[in-house]
């Protein structure tokens, strides 16, 4: 008895210490990426459309549609990306298109409309992170809110949620979850998305606070969300993890379903800004 006991915190610390390194690792290369801008960027986050594509059909069809959606999607991204036309229109096409094919999977049955809806929602990494980033003046500080929205969003629904506890948000899709971390995540990702528009001397002069807050708190929800139909698309297939390309982490889409949800999001008020 002992001896497992003993080994069990070791086993356990050993998986923090490679999901922080992975999630380290990540945000560098992330981080990187967006500061950099331009090409590079826009194939990055076409890659992720492809892998998500790829994880997507893997968890709702079969490995061998799984690889042909990626490449489709890769290709298209860049197709439709390096076009001349315009971003924001661009973006709210990609946007509208990835809800829809969120809101119809529940009701999606056979196996080709799954596979369509899993296309529309991966291309949106394709498609609305880098007409965001290519915003003139505000491209990098749009980036660095919605990753500062949720990236907060989930560490702090996390601990609050292990440090209050109480009901449960969702039990039956995702039964770790409770309202008090619910409502943490959406204070603190309200607050750092603030945070980084205070910080943003252009940005300021778009918008105001109220929008601001607004906005925030917005995507804080639309995160969560994400996060919640992506365990339910999980459940209903049977998926522990969307795949193991992230050491510790589980997959892409893992990583990334609050992060969709915010995109849609940005990318459907990029589009009315810009009618």
């Amino acid at each position: 008895m002992t001896g497992p006991a003993a080994g069990q915190p070791r086993s356990g610390q050993g998986e923090l210490r490679l999901r922080i390194i992975s999630a380290l690792v990540l945000a560098a290369v992330v981080l990187l990426v967006t500061a950099w801008g331009g090409w590079p960027f826009r194939i990055v986050w076409t890659l992720v459309a492809g892998l998500v594509a790829y994880e997507w059909l893997s968890i709702a069809a079969t490995r061998d549609h799984a690889i042909a959606a990626a490449v489709g999607v890769v290709f298209a991204g860049l197709l439709l990306g390096f076009a001349p036309v315009s971003q924001p229109a661009l973006a709210g096409v990609a946007s509208l298109a990835a809800l829809a094919g969120a809101v119809l999977t529940p009701r999606m049955r056979g196996r080709l409309p799954l596979e369509l809806c899993g296309v529309a929602y991966a291309l949106a990494f394709a498609l609305v992170a880098p007409a965001l980033r290519a915003q003139p003046e505000i491209g990098l500080s749009l980036l660095i809110w919605s990753f500062a929205v949720v990236w907060l969003t989930d560490i702090a629904a996390y601990f609050t949620g292990r440090r209050l506890g109480g009901p449960k948000l969702m039990p039956s899709v995702s039964p770790g979850k409770t309202w008090s971390g619910a409502i943490g995540g959406a204070i603190a990702g309200t607050l750092c998305g603030y945070a980084v528009w205070a910080l943003t001397p252009a940005a300021q002069q778009i918008v105001g606070p109220a929008a601001v807050i607004a906005g925030s708190l917005a995507a804080s929800i639309f995160s969560q969300m994400g996060d919640l139909f992506e365990s339910a698309l999980k459940r209903r297939f049977g998926a522990k993890d969307s795949s193991r390309l992230i050491p510790g982490h589980g997959g892409f889409l893992d990583r990334l379903d609050g992060y969709w949800a915010v995109l849609v999001f940005a990318g459907l008020v990029l589009f009315l800004a810009h009618l």
